[in-house]
């Protein structure tokens, strides 16, 4: 079998399920903020934990496995498991979301980057992780990234 077009598959997240893109892009900035001292440090585990129950609580959460399931229909194949809104299909990341679903021939990952890291503070001073929301101006498209693995 050939490879996935990944950009039609991007894309058509995208179109799809904006709601969902601009959820995640609202709760990471949120979750960033909630964790992040003042010192400019963010703790990634915590991140994770946020994002995963801001997404909750604004009811996307369990959208995720029916945009996944999307965007394995958009690959024209077929999932080896029906998809749960839970690791390895569904998982929080430190910049958003990542959807994984392994299918005959090879693995589709769908992430959502809706927070850039950081290795030191804008301001020059301190060092370690800092998340910080990418631009609102920053279209859909670039915060959704879309990996085939054959």
């Amino acid at each position: 079998m050939t490879d996935v077009d990944t950009s039609a598959v991007r894309d058509s997240l995208v179109e799809s399920h904006p709601g969902v893109v601009d959820a995640v892009r609202t709760c990471a900035a949120a979750a960033a903020a909630a964790v992040t001292t003042d010192a400019g440090r963010t703790d990634t585990s915590a991140v994770r934990r946020e994002i995963e129950s801001r997404l909750r609580s604004a009811g996307v959460w369990g959208e995720l496995p029916s945009v996944l399931a999307d965007c394995v229909e958009r690959t024209g194949r077929r999932f080896r498991a029906t998809p749960v809104a839970a690791p390895p299909y569904v998982a929080p990341t430190a910049t958003g979301v990542v959807l994984r679903a392994t299918l005959d021939g090879g693995r589709l990952v769908v992430a959502v980057d809706a927070l850039s890291i950081e290795r030191e503070r804008a301001d020059g001073t301190g060092t370690g992780v800092e998340l910080r929301p990418r631009p609102p101006e920053t279209p859909r498209a670039d915060l959704v990234r879309v990996e085939w693995r054959s």
